[in-house]
């Protein structure tokens, strides 16, 4: 049983995009049927940092120690372009006061978990991108409020410290629950953790469907507007983070990482919170729901592309390896 739903779990997050696609679709079409999950936002949400606690382990903190410049790099990269890329925005697009929050509070979001699934398809650094977006994920609690009371309280007022309260209870504790559920059990949880995305996957994608049912009649009248600033947004913080690690000297498998790790956030931290902090104002919710559909179009889209970029001096990959396994014995058999 565990092994099927292991193999579900495998083609769910490898078809990750489409699904989201999908259930936004859903939550368009039938909003009334959508609409109910709204309450269960940021249970859900809970459930996927549960999983995240699950699979850490000390090795994905490791690299602060190995290599503390790049891993301060993604960090600082993360809170600095992504906040300030939507500052301009929202000024640039001339953005309405709960749109304008909105992309802000997607901006001052830690990175997602799904920038680790795209930095390996695009043949990254996975083990520095784990450890930036372990890190940025545990500054989320003090980080997203401060940038949050900085940027945006112009258009709506910001309590930071319910803010605070409410990305603790989202995601440090369902963290530190599963951390601590696998130190407790240890092996024997190991066969569960495989089908981890597709729970994670489902509640997210549930997420995605409930925001756009309640979104519905916004997304008609200004979504044109959103999608492009999440766009640009999003292209923007993949552009910049993959810049700022050129500038610094690291390595194209850095480069890499560092675009997805910049460009991708929390998307359902957004929209989770727009609908604790920001219920009077919907709108606020609807950057977070459409980037929870673009980020991941656009990163295996731009994944596809960086597959086949790599360094002169770099020493045939995983992926090359499995390649040319393939081919040796359709040779033999062509030679025969």
């Amino acid at each position: 049983m565990m092994k099927v739903l292991a193999k579900m779990s495998q083609f769910v997050n490898k078809t990750f995009a489409l699904w989201v696609v999908i259930f936004g679709i859903a939550g368009f079409v039938f909003p009334e049927i959508f609409k109910q999950i709204g309450p269960w936002i940021a249970p859900l949400l809970g459930v996927v940092m549960f999983g995240m606690g699950l699979t850490l382990s000390p090795s994905d903190f490791r690299e602060i120690f190995r290599r503390p410049r790049d891993v301060f790099l993604g960090i600082l990269g993360q809170f600095t372009i992504m906040p300030g890329g939507a500052f301009l925005l929202c000024y640039a697009l001339d953005l309405p006061p709960d749109v304008a929050v909105g992309l802000m509070l997607l901006g001052c979001c830690p990175g997602g978990t799904a920038s680790n699934v795209v930095t390996f398809l695009a043949r990254g650094d996975v083990a520095l991108s784990v450890t930036i977006t372990s890190c940025t994920t545990l500054l989320a609690p003090v980080m997203t409020p401060a940038l949050m009371y900085l940027f945006a309280s112009q258009w709506l007022a910001i309590d930071p410290t319910a803010m605070f309260m409410s990305i603790v209870q989202i995601i440090l504790l369902p963290i530190a629950a599963g951390v601590f559920v696998h130190k407790l059990l240890g092996a024997r949880i190991d066969t569960a953790v495989a089908a981890l995305p597709l729970v994670s996957v489902l509640a997210i994608v549930l997420i995605a469907a409930a925001v756009t049912a309640a979104s519905r009649q916004q997304l008609m009248n200004t979504g044109l507007l959103v999608f492009v600033a999440v766009v640009l947004h999003n292209a923007l913080g993949m552009l910049f983070g993959f810049l700022v690690a050129k500038w610094s000297g690291m390595n194209l498998a850095k480069c890499k990482c560092m675009a997805f790790e910049v460009g991708m956030q929390n998307s359902g931290l957004g929209v989770a919170l727009a609908s604790v902090h920001f219920a009077a104002n919907p709108m606020t919710a609807l950057p977070a729901a459409i980037a929870a559909l673009w980020h991941n179009v656009a990163g295996p889209m731009l994944a596809t592309v960086f597959q086949n970029w790599r360094d002169d001096d770099e020493k045939a990959s995983f992926f090359d390896r499995m390649e040319a396994a393939c081919k040796t014995p359709a040779k033999a058999a062509a030679a025969e």
